[in-house]
């Protein structure tokens, strides 16, 4: 049996662990049942990013948007096919910083959209501006 890793449930907050095996099959919440690795994107709010960012063992790549932005809507869809291709090797995440301004002063987010990618409780590489899903998932790769 491999290791464990930790993740942050992106639905309740509650940190899970979960064999190493098992990140690719479907592994869910102990507390919710929700999924862990959903493959998708998952709205986030600053408290759940906080804990992610201090706990989670696999990659958690953030995108920092606001709804007013227009190349933040454009990268939205590619965001969300970089997201099902990354299944199981990083989790894809977005922060509205409209909705959660505290987010910006704490991450230092100066422009959006800005992506910044986080492993093992340390901020590892940082993007700004919209991408295609292609070159989102080439950063992912190298990064992490």
């Amino acid at each position: 049996m491999g290791q464990s890793k930790k993740l942050t449930c992106l639905e309740c907050g509650q940190v899970n662990r979960v064999p190493a095996e098992r990140l690719g099959t479907g592994a869910k919440c102990g507390t919710c049942g929700a999924r862990l690795i959903p493959g998708k994107v998952a709205e986030i709010d600053l408290a759940t990013l906080e804990k992610a960012t201090r706990n989670d063992d696999l990659p958690l790549v953030v995108d920092f948007w606001a709804p007013w932005c227009g190349p933040c809507r454009m990268m939205a869809p590619e965001f969300s096919k970089a997201a099902q291709e990354l299944d199981g090797q990083a989790r894809l995440v977005k922060l509205n910083t409209e909705a959660h301004p505290k987010a910006g002063a704490t991450y230092g987010i100066r422009g959006i959209p800005t992506m910044a990618g986080f492993v093992g409780g340390r901020e590892k590489a940082r993007q700004s501006g919209a991408m295609p899903a292609a070159q989102i998932v080439n950063w992912v790769k190298s990064a992490f």
